[in-house]
């Protein structure tokens, strides 16, 4: 219920058992999201600028659309794992054309949670949507579209994306990438 707001969302393990904050809330924070593109001035200039059309028109897009904006945190101690995915899931189109713009506002490093991706997995035999993102009302879940597994965490199937901050990260809505814990 996100899509036209601008929401917080906390960290799994933000609350004890009581729902009481176990730190500070700006501590607690997982991300912001997901109009923040279309309701906060700075997200809206920073989106819609020539460079990013450019970059955009560079990859072969050719009638961009600005779906999801979020502002993700990795706070330390409490940032947790991103498991396996697909940003296709969310955003299911034909032709499969999703692109993620990912900036790094930090340095991302193996320290800190950086992003990790399967190379190649959003092409050939792999490159399939394996799993959909399902809402009936109040009731949201991902369904399996496709049985190709994921790669096993431990594997050299996956590779971490470390960045400095202020890098440009993109790629196709099929790669399957995850985040480790911070």
């Amino acid at each position: 219920e996100s899509g036209d707001k601008i929401r917080c969302f906390f960290e799994k393990d933000a609350f004890d058992s009581r729902g009481i904050l176990k730190a500070d809330a700006h501590l607690s924070l997982n991300k912001l999201g997901h109009a923040m593109h279309d309701l906060d001035p700075v997200f809206d200039a920073f989106s819609r600028t020539p460079r990013l059309t450019a970059v955009a028109r560079q990859i072969g897009l050719v009638d961009p659309k600005l779906l999801q904006s979020m502002y993700i945190f990795k706070q330390p101690q409490i940032g947790g794992e991103v498991g396996w995915h697909q940003d296709a899931s969310f955003f299911v189109t034909t032709p499969q054309t999703v692109t993620t713009f990912w900036f790094a506002l930090e340095d991302a490093t193996l320290q800190n949670g950086c992003l990790w991706a399967e190379p190649g997995g959003h092409r050939g035999a792999r490159g399939v949507l394996r799993e959909r993102f399902v809402r009936e009302g109040r009731k949201a879940w991902m369904e399996q579209v496709d049985p190709t597994p994921w790669p096993a965490a431990d594997s050299k199937e996956a590779v971490p994306l470390e960045v400095e901050a202020g890098s440009l990260v993109v790629f196709h809505g099929l790669l399957p990438h995850y985040s480790a814990a911070n």
